[in-house]
């Protein structure tokens, strides 16, 4: 059984100190690595280069090891127990590393545990030794990391069944609040460090409805023993990573909810869909896996075309879960979707990639998006969550509302998630099988749906089956630039630079030039930085204003540097395109359709 022994050892540098003591090491000479990616993060980050400094050591004495390459080592063979100790650097902020300071550490297993190669199926076990650092002695833990001796909430033995279970707990360490609440009769721990000042009995109440929404969603009992939301709380921080038993988030201080608040402000709205993304995903990818994902492959991408289907569906059902769990009006939803709606309208890489490259390219394009990302590809969350829509919608009016898409997740559940990690295993949802499964559960010929909404790049059918369901949509253009989407009595749509812009010192800074907008007709590109229209001053403040002040088709000299050489291009002024959704509840329809609407939204 590999043993682990980690202890917070410098906060001031930010290192972490681990001990891994292998009792049967490879005669051969035993090999370790370190993944290169986090389950859930479809981005290749090396979490190896962090290791600033590695010995080993057998009965006392010295082993050589050897770098392989850039994420594995090789000891000398030795007899008898063989010991590495290695540094681990720490100030990666984010919910995909490790970070330690003098006011709290946090890690994930994939940047601090080597691997035994040819051991990974083996138990291990874990030490948290606290910091030495008399400024930490009220460090406290928080992990879902089984425990073996180590009371809850202190350091101590801890225990994972293989190093897939072991790096799929992440610990948090330090003075951070606490409290907790039941759903389902299943403890839930809420942890947030960093400073706040948040309505805990507040969030409790609605995490309590999300989370026995969707319990019950799959059926009870739920697939974990306990569940823990732990949030770093800063500035303006925004994300979240799912894990079997916990999600680590990041929140912004002022998108959580204050005891003096009593509205649901956009910004708290959006950390409990955040949440319930991540708590959704511990039945969508934690148990239920394409294939290529049973197991995961940590030395190198795992590719696979559903992604579409364990975010994107996951994205359907984050918000429709607030909604139908009652923490939010039917109307808040209805934005939420015709905000999705206009994200994906704007961009014109929907009508280059399909949802299927999208999720097969996720590695290359979606995490490395660049100046051109709008024009070339399209989310596999966003466009994915609206194909969802789209799906349960089509399910529901083909069956007359005997089946839904609830329908064919509690069978995935059913047949590849439940027992996954059973005594004997289960196994991923095959590359083919995913729609295979939707068929047959439903018995709807999905086949064309299937071809139209994953393999091309044809609209989806969003605004004629909310239709069908009493739901009235809007296309216009929008009414400025902070115009996000909603319904609109009057709208006074402006003009357009096609662009997308950010403050700069000197003026307007373009990040993203949008095909066929008035910016990339004159010549301008991502980076340019407009300062002057018409011989006047610009600035992010004074855009929109300069823009609307014409009419659109006038021709208007702006300049600009691009890096250090000033530029002057006739710019063409456009008007706005109507890429902005608003959606409302029809109130006339009759009363079939109302029912319809009433089981969708309702559940």
């Amino acid at each position: 059984m590999p043993h682990y022994q980690i202890q917070p050892a410098d906060l001031k540098a930010h290192y972490f100190d681990v001990t891994l003591t292998i009792n049967n090491p490879d005669p051969k000479g035993q090999v370790v690595w370190l993944p290169v990616w986090i389950p859930g993060s479809y981005l290749v980050r090396e979490f190896a280069r962090n290791i600033v400094s590695m010995a080993a050591q057998s009965k006392g004495k010295p082993v050589a090891i050897t770098k392989l390459d850039k994420h594995r080592w090789q000891a000398e063979p030795v007899k008898g127990k063989l010991q590495l100790i290695y540094r681990v650097y720490a100030w990666d902020l984010s919910v995909r590393g490790a970070y330690l300071d003098e006011t709290r550490g946090f890690f994930n297993g994939t940047s601090t545990f080597l691997a035994v190669a040819g051991q990974e199926s083996e138990a291990c076990s874990v030490e948290l030794l606290p910091p030495s650092d008399a400024i930490a002695s009220k460090w406290k833990v928080a992990t879902t990391l089984p425990r073996a001796g180590a009371k809850a909430g202190k350091f101590g033995e801890y225990v994972a069944s293989n190093y897939d279970e072991l790096i799929d707990h992440p610990v948090e360490l330090g003075e951070f609040n606490e409290d907790s609440f039941k759903a389902c009769g299943v403890p839930h721990q809420l942890v947030f460090a960093g400073r706040h000042s948040v309505d805990m009995k507040r969030l409790k109440q609605d995490l309590k409805k999300i989370c026995e929404y969707q319990i019950k969603l799959f059926g009870e009992p739920a697939p974990f023993d306990e569940y823990t939301f732990m949030t770093m709380v800063t500035g303006d921080g925004y994300g979240g990573l799912e894990h079997r038993a916990s999600t680590a988030l990041m929140a912004g201080r002022d998108d959580l909810p204050l005891p003096h608040e009593t509205t649901m402000k956009p910004a708290y709205r959006q950390f409990l869909g955040l949440c319930s993304h991540e708590y959704f995903h511990s039945w969508n990818v934690k148990r239920i896996k394409p294939a290529n994902f049973a197991p995961y492959d940590l030395h190198r991408e795992g590719y696979t075309r559903l992604l579409w289907a364990f975010e994107g569906i996951t994205s359907y059902y984050d918000d429709l879960t607030l909604v139908r769990a009652g923490v939010i009006s039917q109307q808040d939803y209805l934005d939420l979707i015709a905000n999705t709606l206009t994200g994906v309208e704007r961009g014109a890489g929907r009508l280059k990639q399909t949802l299927s490259e999208s999720s097969l390219d996720a590695w290359a394009k979606y995490y490395r998006q660049d100046e051109n990302s709008p024009n070339a590809i399209v989310s596999y969350y966003t466009k994915g969550a609206l194909a969802s829509l789209c799906l349960d919608l089509t399910i529901r009016e083909r069956t007359h509302g005997a089946r839904s898409l609830d329908d064919v997740m509690r069978a995935l559940w059913q047949r590849f998630g439940k027992d996954f990690y059973g005594a004997n295993g289960g196994r991923g949802v095959g590359e083919d099988e995913w729609e295979r499964v939707a068929i047959e559960v439903t018995g709807v010929d999905l086949r064309d749906f299937f071809d139209m909404a994953l393999r091309s790049t044809q609209p989806l059918p969003v605004a004629e089956l909310l239709a069908r369901f009493g739901v009235e949509s809007q296309l216009r253009a929008p009414a400025g630039g902070a115009d996000k989407g909603g319904w609109k009595d009057v709208a006074a749509p402006g003009n357009s630079l096609g662009a997308r812009v950010a403050n700069d010192a000197a003026g307007v800074k373009l990040t993203h030039v949008l095909d066929g907008g008035a910016a990339q007709q004159a010549g301008f590109s991502a980076g340019d930085v407009l300062i002057a229209l018409a011989g006047l001053k610009l600035t992010a403040g004074n855009l929109e204003a300069a823009l609307a002040n014409r009419p659109a088709g006038t021709e208007v000299e702006v300049h600009a540097f691009r890096r250090d050489e000033l530029i002057s291009r006739k710019l063409v002024i456009q008007a706005a395109n109507a890429d902005t959704w608003g959606l409302r509840i029809n109130a006339v329809v009759e009363a079939e359709v109302a029912q319809a609407r009433k089981a969708w939204l309702e559940g």
